[in-house]
């Protein structure tokens, strides 16, 4: 996997703008490491960005059929590279690969069929009375998703926020980073507008304030630990941007000395 080794920014694979810190990713099941990847500097989050606030207007204005075409092309790759997406997820999760093929790497999927489904009947602009209430995009958006059920996360993002118009920057996992990958190769696939789409890999500690602070930010949604969501709301507060949370590290699974492990 090459492109590990690189962003996808503006339409295209890119390295590290300065020397990155580098992350092993590990497959739990076996503790083993499977792949290294670099952790974005302020250099590339900064270039993502820009790219994305580029791409908003023309994205944006595009006519709603054409934005789902796109989708539609999405549709067919992320089919046809259903098995590779659970192998991903399999290996970056330490879940068991009947898991993976038939529910982690469908969810992304069926996500991604909602969203076309609901945008097109979608009431984007509507007549009330002598007024008509037109409902635009929100800008570009932050996404930062999480190591648990990868393509779940991504993709309930990532597919609204296309459909509506909307141009982002992904932040995902470094824990769970090959499924993100693969998509970003599917959405490549796709020849979106450059700037629509960027995915940077990076320390959501360091990262997560960059992307919240930043004007050119409209939108940050965050599926994260609650520590994480003090820092977004914390740093997104000066630029009064939208912020949506799922704050999680609420299942804690507790084994008492009685109970039976191999069970």
């Amino acid at each position: 996997m090459d492109t590990l080794q690189q962003f996808y920014i503006n339409g295209r694979w890119v390295s590290p703008t300065e020397e990155a810190t580098t992350h092993a990713v590990i497959n739990p099941a076996n503790e083993e490491q499977i792949a290294t990847l670099p952790l974005a500097q302020a250099a590339d989050i900064d270039s993502a960005i820009a790219a994305a606030h580029q791409a908003f207007p023309s994205w944006s204005a595009l006519p709603l059929e054409k934005r789902l075409g796109y989708m539609e092309k999405i549709l067919e790759a992320y089919q046809a590279h259903l098995p590779q997406m659970a192998e991903a997820i399999s290996q970056e999760m330490g879940a068991p690969i009947t898991l993976a093929s038939k529910v982690q790497a469908p969810m992304g999927l069926a996500h991604l069929k909602t969203a076309l489904a609901i945008a097109r009947e979608f009431p984007f602009e509507e007549a009330v009375g002598q007024s008509l209430i037109r409902r635009e995009a929100a800008g570009v958006c932050a996404l930062i998703t999480p190591w648990n059920w990868p393509m779940n996360q991504i993709m309930c993002k990532v597919a609204p926020a296309m459909a509506a118009g909307c141009t982002m920057v992904l932040k995902p996992s470094e824990f769970a980073p090959l499924s993100a990958n693969l998509l970003t190769q599917i959405i490549d696939e796709a020849d979106l507008p450059a700037g629509v789409f960027n995915m940077v890999y990076g320390d959501g500690a360091a990262v997560g304030p960059l992307l919240s602070s930043d004007p050119r930010i409209d939108v940050v949604s965050l599926t994260g630990s609650t520590r994480a969501g003090e820092s977004v709301s914390r740093e997104a507060a000066s630029t009064i941007k939208r912020v949506s949370l799922e704050l999680g590290g609420k299942s804690a699974n507790i084994l008492l000395p009685g109970c039976d492990l191999e069970q």
